[in-house]
């Protein structure tokens, strides 16, 4: 039956699907080739996430090799959720791709950014579904080349210099990463990590775990961006193409997910919170990534770049969220890798709506826009809304949690250090609706006139979708529940 080969098809077929988007060469069949790529991954994403619900983690061999012999992947309520927010997300920045890229990559180029968007997809669902710690590296490398070469596609020369940093730098934390897991395999002989997390339990004291630990933390926080090493994240974001920058929004998230798989369910969280007392780490460092990068955005010209330093605060959420060490804390982070991927795409795009008009994304030149693009701007600011974290929206909910499980913790500076970055949002969320509906255009700029349909479609889906998870909540914040209760357990 092909529903049992759903997790090998959700890598299969994106990775099948790029070479032979090379060879169509027309656009216009890459783009529906892609599509139709992205929403049958969206499918087998949901069917895989109902099936774990119903029936717990679920175990496919690759050629019939059993585990932990032969590569495993394996599903479970957590990854499954991460299937879906990828997917999601490739699906809508489809839809939006082709009148934006028209604008902001050579028309030379977009047979090239649709084989390049299917392989970083094939990537990250390769490295959120496998349960082989090698393949994590491998399926690494593929979404981070491909990467690198989308962020070049921008027409900004800067962005080959953005390209080429977070090349030099990725490869760095690749590196780490792939240290820490050969030290792995080197004390426990295995590379699954069902396994893998079983024999690395009478093995912990050593220096060599103790090493392997360090090598793959600094790996894994260089890939997800958390401050100090967030450097590469903001020209990367900046100079990339709109839909590349929206779709970089979900590589820092997959690497939070991958984070909290090796912490909690291979090391184990007694070893890696209690007796290595890593939040003492993560507390400092995400508390002074939120002040400081939501201070940057505050002073940023380039709107495109305040969002690139807001998304470096948030990510300071998420991992503020893991070091709590609690349920709550951990629900919070979870559920803010799906809000804050509708929140982070829904700005990019909107602000990529006004660049295909004005062509430009600094301040000084949206000036008045808010009249001439009211429905764009009305997205920009309902998703700013929920950025801030105003009630009704997904914000609300992320913060809500990180509150909670600050306040459960006895952390009331923390707790109004949350608050305080929330503020510091609405500052630099004002300066640009201040700029668009309180100043007047320039008299010497030609009138223009609201985006299209194809952009304004998805866009809408994500500000209702925003509006509607934050008011039901179930969905999301329930799943969030359950996923943070299954890791906190261990897992399997």
């Amino acid at each position: 039956m092909i529903a049992t080969h759903l997790p090998i098809l959700q890598v299969v077929i994106p990775l099948m699907a790029a070479p032979l988007c090379l060879l169509l060469r027309r656009p216009r069949l890459c783009w529906a080739l892609s599509l139709a790529v992205s929403v049958i991954a969206l499918v087998i994403a949901l069917l895989l996430l109902g099936r774990a619900l119903s029936e717990g983690p679920i175990s496919y061999a690759l050629g019939n090799w059993s585990p932990p012999w032969g590569i495993e992947y394996r599903v479970d309520v957590v990854n499954a959720f991460m299937l879906i927010i990828i997917a999601a997300i490739g699906t809508i920045v489809q839809i939006f791709a082709p009148r934006s890229i028209s604008h902001e990559i050579l028309p030379s180029q977009h047979t090239l950014f649709y084989t390049l968007y299917l392989l970083f997809l094939s990537g990250l669902l390769g490295v959120t579904i496998t349960g082989d710690t090698f393949n994590v590296y491998v399926f690494l490398e593929i979404s981070a080349l491909s990467t690198y070469a989308l962020i070049a596609l921008g027409r900004d020369r800067r962005a080959l210099t953005a390209a080429f940093r977070y090349l030099v730098l990725g490869s760095i934390g690749a590196t780490f990463i792939l240290i820490g897991i050969g030290l792995m395999y080197m004390m426990t002989g295995t590379l699954n990590m069902a396994d893998m997390a079983q024999r690395l339990q009478p093995m912990l004291d050593s220096r060599t775990a103790l090493a392997a630990l360090a090598f793959l933390g600094v790996g894994l926080t260089l890939k997800l961006a958390l401050f100090p090493l967030h450097i590469w994240l903001p020209d990367a974001y900046t100079y990339a193409p709109t839909v590349v920058t929206v779709l970089m929004g979900v590589v820092t998230k997959v690497w939070i997910y991958v984070f909290l798989r090796f912490a909690f369910t291979i090391w184990g969280q007694e070893f890696v919170f209690t007796e290595m007392h890593l939040q003492d780490l993560l507390v400092p460092l995400s508390l002074i990534g939120m002040l400081a990068a939501s201070t940057a955005a505050i002073f940023q010209r380039n709107v495109k770049r305040m969002l690139a330093y807001s998304s470096v605060a948030q990510i300071g959420y998420m991992m503020l969220g893991v070091s709590f060490v609690s349920q709550t804390g951990l629900s919070g982070t979870i559920v803010h890798l799906f809000n804050h991927a509708l929140l982070q795409a829904a700005l990019f795009m909107a602000l990529g709506a006004m660049l295909l008009r004005v062509g430009s994304p600094l301040l000084d030149d949206l000036r008045g826009i808010g009249r001439q693009m009211p429905w764009t701007m009305a997205a920009f600011v309902l998703g700013g809304l929920g950025l801030i974290g105003v009630p009704l929206t997904v914000g609300f909910i992320s913060k809500w949690y990180f509150i909670l499980a600050a306040l459960e913790k006895g952390w009331w500076l923390v707790a109004s250090l949350i608050l305080l970055t929330s503020l510091l949002a609405v500052i630099y969320i004002w300066r640009v609706v201040e700029v668009a509906y309180f100043q007047q255009p320039d008299p010497n700029t030609t009138p223009v006139k609201e985006a299209p349909l194809s952009m304004q479609l998805p866009i809408w889906v994500l500000i209702m979708s925003i509006l509607f998870f934050g008011i039901s909540t179930k969905w999301t914040a329930g799943l969030a529940e359950r996923a943070a209760a299954w890791l906190f357990g261990g897992g399997p």
